[in-house]
C-alpha cells in the first residue's frame, strides 16, 4: 500500500476562475470524512476541524503534484546506488550452474486484460493464521527479517508495497507455489520484521536486503515480483548486475519513488519545495506525527483509503484492513512511517530500467489513482515494450494500485504463463536493427 494521500495526478496551477486543487480536495474531505477530521455534536452532526482538513488537503495536494511531475532526471550510477553491497559470491548447488540472463521468447506486446464484471477475487487464498505459521526469520545485519517459503520449483520472491507485508500476497502464494518455490518477505520496518529505533530507511537499503536474501537464503537465481514501492526495490536490486542473482522481474504498478520528494527539473516541484520542507518538518515533530499516524491507522479510515485505491471493492475486506493495521500497532511502526515519508525518494525507475537486460513483465491496473498509467511513470512504462526487447506490458482493466490482491485472477492469467516460459539457459542477445 503506497503513501497515504498520494492520489490522482494533477498540476499545481489552475487557471483564473477555477477552484484550486487544494480547495477541491478540502471540499471532498469535508463531505466524505467528517468523523476523521471533526468532533461529534449530536446524532449525525459533526464540527469539522478546519486545521486538520487543511493539513490533509495540503498533504493530498502535495502528493498529487509529485505523482504528476516524476520525470527522467540524471541518475546516480548503479555502482553508487548499491555501494554497500558485499562482494561475496552466490553459492549454487554443485550439480548445476547458474542460468544466464536471457531474452523473453515471443513478440513484445501490450495487451489489455478485461476485468468484465466486478468479480470477487480468486478463492485460492491463505488465512492470516496459516501465513503466520508458515513464516520464519532471517537475521540481516543484526536485525530480524520475517519471511515465508512454500512450494517447489524455480524460486520467486514476492515484495510488498508501503505499509503492507507478506500477508498482502494471501491470494497469490497458494497458486504460485503449485509450480514455484515461493518466498515472500517483510521489508525491514514493515510487517513482522524488525523496526529498529533511529533507523534510516532508504530504497537502496531495501534493495541490498533483497540481494542479500537471495544470496544467503534462496541461493538460486530468482524472479522478483514487487508491488508499488516493492517494485522499485526490485528494480534497484535487478539493476545490480554484478552477479546472477535475479533471472526475471515482475512489476505491479511500480512506484516512482519511496515518497514525494523526487526533485527533478520541473517548475512545479521547485515551486513546492518550501511546502515539502514544511511537511517534513511537521512529521518530524513526534506529537504531530503520532496524531496523524493514529488517525490514519483507524479501521474505518484505513478501509476508506483502501476502497479508494482498489478497483474491485469486494477485495477490500476486514482481513485486508487487519493486514495493514496490525503491523502499524507494533513498536517502531511510527518511526518507520516517518522515516519512509521524510527520507530520500531513492533512484528513479526511469533511470534504471534501460540497464536491466533480464526478462521483465509489467502488469498495470488502469484504475490506479496513485501511479496512473497516464502519468509520467505510467506513460514511461507503457512505452517500454517499444523501446526494450526484454519488456512485456499488460494493462489490467478496472484494477487499482495493488493488482495482485485486487484482481488476482487477472494477474495469474498473465503471470503464470510468463513464468513458465522464462528461459532457463543462456540465450544469445539479438541486436536490434
Amino acid at each position: 500500500m503506497p503513501n497515504i494521500g498520494h492520489t490522482a495526478e494533477s498540476t499545481a496551477y489552475h487557471g483564473e476562475g477555477k477552484p484550486s486543487e487544494k480547495s477541491q480536495i478540502s471540499v471532498h474531505i469535508r463531505s466524505t470524512a467528517p468523523k476523521t477530521y471533526g468532533t461529534q455534536l449530536t446524532g449525525d452532526h459533526w464540527r469539522v476541524d478546519e486545521a486538520a482538513v487543511d493539513m490533509a488537503a495540503l498533504a493530498a495536494h502535495h502528493h498529487r503534484v509529485f505523482s504528476s511531475t516524476t520525470t527522467t532526471s540524471s541518475a546516480t550510477p548503479r555502482t553508487l546506488l548499491l555501494h554497500h553491497r558485499r562482494s561475496s559470491s552466490l553459492t549454487f548447488p554443485s550439480s548445476s550452474s547458474p542460468p544466464a540472463h536471457g531474452r523473453p521468447r515471443g513478440a513484445r506486446v501490450i495487451r489489455h486484460a478485461s476485468s468484465g464484471s466486478s468479480a470477487a477475487p480468486a478463492t485460492s487464498s491463505s488465512s492470516l493464521e496459516e501465513l503466520a505459521r508458515s513464516c520464519t526469520t532471517w537475521t540481516w545485519r543484526g536485525m530480524r527479517v520475517n519471511y515465508l517459503v512454500r512450494g517447489e520449483g524455480p524460486p520467486v520472491l514476492l515484495v510488498h508495497g508501503f505499509g503492507a507485508s507478506v500477508a498482502h500476497w494471501r491470494r497469490n502464494i497458494g497458486v504460485l507455489s503449485e509450480s514455484n518455490t515461493v518466498y515472500a518477505i517483510d521489508l525491514l520496518g514493515f510487517g513482522a520484521s524488525d523496526k529498529p529505533a533511529g533507523f534510516s530507511y532508504t530504497m537502496e537499503t531495501w534493495a541490498e536486503l533483497l540481494l542479500d536474501f537471495l544470496d544467503e537464503v534462496v541461493k538460486r537465481p530468482t524472479v522478483l515480483v514487487g508491488n508499488s514501492v516493492g517494485s522499485l526495490a526490485c528494480v534497484i536490486a535487478a539493476s545490480d548486475s554484478t552477479r546472477d542473482l535475479v533471472r526475471g522481474l515482475v512489476l505491479l504498478n511500480c512506484s516512482g519513488g519511496m515518497n514525494n520528494k523526487a526533485i527533478v527539473d520541473d517548475w512545479r516541484i521547485k515551486l513546492l519545495l518550501p511546502l515539502l520542507w514544511l511537511i517534513d518538518f511537521l512529521l518530524k515533530q513526534k506529537s504531530i506525527a503520532s496524531a496523524l499516524f493514529g488517525r490514519v491507522k483507524e479501521r474505518q479510515n484505513l478501509k476508506d483509503i483502501l476502497l479508494s485505491v482498489y478497483g474491485n471493492k469486494d477485495a477490500v475486506d476486514d482481513e485486508l484492513v487487519e493486514i495493514i493495521r496490525g503491523p502499524a500497532d507494533t513498536e517502531g511502526a511510527l518511526d518507520a512511517f516517518v522515516s519512509t515519508v521524510t527520507g530520500p525518494p531513492g533512484p528513479s525507475p526511469i533511470a534504471l530500467m534501460p540497464e536491466i537486460k533480464i526478462p521483465v513483465l509489467v502488469l498495470w491496473g488502469d484504475q490506479d489513482p496513485f501511479t496512473p498509467i497516464d502519468g509520467p511513470v505510467g506513460k514511461y512504462f507503457s512505452g517500454l515494450p517499444s523501446e526494450l526487447p526484454n519488456v512485456r506490458l499488460h494493462m489490467l482493466e478496472g484494477v487499482g494500485h495493488c493488482p495482485h490482491d485486487d484482481r488476482p485472477d487477472l494477474v495469474h492469467e498473465k503471470l503464470l504463463p510468463w513464468l513458465a516460459n522464462l528461459p532457463s539457459t543462456a540465450e544469445p542477445e539479438v541486436a536490434l536493427t
